[in-house]
């Protein structure tokens, strides 16, 4: 069922909301050798919500330190972000800004275009709205999602040793953000 989005009227309070970088997260997954998985994190980010009246007015942003990967083994992530991979030296970030938001309840949709390096690539992700949620501790309000997608390496010229790396990266982002002051 595809739904007008358009007029949705948000449960988010509008305005800047801020990213609670100690309850988010930016995992991905890759296959090795086409037998296993390799799961991954990278450990900064900076992310950014504006909330409009509707759904047309959500804009999202977020910038990711490549340098940042952490696969779980030291040797393993010098070698991810060396030139033959992430070449993090050249490509020092990875940006995304959304384009489009569509949906309702806790099912959504954000369209959007990633960059890494000098290559951009439209990539949509599976956004689930986990909620509302007052913290006890200082009275703020935070939100939490979950989004999801997957983007393929060679799109982005990233195609070092394929068959020993597979093609696709599944992407899940768990995310925090908090509701602007005086909201």
């Amino acid at each position: 069922m595809t739904h007008d989005t358009a007029a949705t009227v948000l449960p988010l309070a509008p305005g800047h909301w801020t990213l609670d970088p100690f309850h988010s997260s930016v995992n991905f997954t890759i296959r090795h050798l086409g037998i296993a998985k390799v799961r991954g994190r990278f450990e900064r980010l900076e992310a950014a919500l504006y909330v409009g009246e509707r759904a047309d007015d959500v804009r999202v942003t977020a910038t990711i330190d490549l340098a940042s990967v952490d696969t779980g083994n030291p040797d393993r992530d010098v070698h991810v972000r060396a030139a033959d991979l992430l070449d993090v030296e050249k490509r020092p970030t990875m940006t995304w800004t959304s384009t489009r938001v569509s949906g309702s309840g806790a099912d959504w949709t954000m369209d959007g275009e990633l960059t890494i390096g000098e290559v951009t690539r439209p990539v949509t992700l599976a956004v689930e709205f986990g909620g509302l949620v007052d913290v006890p501790m200082d009275g703020s309000r935070h939100a939490g999602f979950e989004a999801t997608g997957e983007i393929r390496r060679s799109d982005f010229g990233l195609d070092f040793a394929p068959g020993l790396l597979g093609d696709v990266v599944r992407i899940q982002l768990d995310m925090q953000f908090v509701e602007p002051a005086g909201a």
